[in-house]
C-alpha cells in the first residue's frame, strides 16, 4: 500500500472523530431518554402519560423538547433545552433578556453557569407553576412544574430534575 494511500486511510478514520470547525462539540441530547415517565410520575406525585416529545436541529440550534400531563387532570412537567449555534443568541444573554423583561424572575446559584426561578399562581387561587432556566455553556434548559401548589417541594423536584438533565451536557 502506498504512503498516499495510508494517510488518506488514516484521514478517513479520523476526520469523523474529530471536530475540525473548532467549535464546540455539540452532543445531541433526548429530555425523554433523561428524565424517564417514572421519573416525572414521581416528580408530579402520581401517574403521567407517555410524553410528547421531539428533537430536532433549529436554525439557531439543536432543541430538545418533552411534556409530561398527569392522568388526572392538573399537574404537568414541561422540559425544554436549546443548544445554542457558535454564531446565534448565546444563552447567558438569552437568561439575562428573559429576566429583564419579567420582574418575577429571580436569579438562583448553585445551578449551570447561571440560573433563574419563576414562580406563580398558588397565592391567587390558580394552579402553581414554577419555571427553572438554567445556563450551562452553550445550553438553555427549562423546566417547568405545574400544579404543585407547595413551592419548595416544587422547587426540589425542579432541581433534582435539573441535576440529571445538567449531568448530560
Amino acid at each position: 500500500m502506498s504512503r498516499i494511500s495510508i494517510g488518506a486511510a488514516i484521514v478517513a478514520l479520523v476526520c469523523p472523530l474529530t471536530n475540525l470547525s473548532g467549535a464546540p462539540e455539540k452532543k445531541p441530547i433526548d429530555l425523554a431518554a433523561i428524565i424517564t415517565k417514572t421519573e416525572a410520575s414521581s416528580a408530579l406525585g402520581e401517574p403521567v402519560k407517555d410524553p410528547q416529545s421531539r428533537n430536532e436541529e433549529g436554525a439557531d440550534g439543536y432543541y430538545s423538547r418533552c411534556k409530561y400531563y398527569s392522568e388526572n387532570p392538573g399537574r404537568s412537567l414541561v422540559l425544554r433545552l436549546r443548544q445554542a449555534s457558535a454564531d446565534q443568541l448565546a444563552p447567558a444573554k438569552q437568561l439575562d433578556e428573559l429576566m429583564a423583561g419579567d420582574a418575577k424572575i429571580k436569579q438562583l446559584s448553585g445551578f449551570g453557569d447561571k440560573a433563574a426561578l419563576a414562580s406563580e399562581g398558588a397565592q391567587s387561587g390558580l394552579s402553581h407553576v414554577l419555571m427553572l432556566y438554567i445556563v450551562k455553556g452553550n445550553a438553555f434548559v427549562t423546566i417547568g412544574i405545574g400544579g404543585i401548589n407547595d413551592e419548595k417541594v416544587a422547587l426540589e423536584k425542579a432541581k433534582m430534575l435539573a441535576r440529571k438533565i445538567l449531568a448530560k451536557l
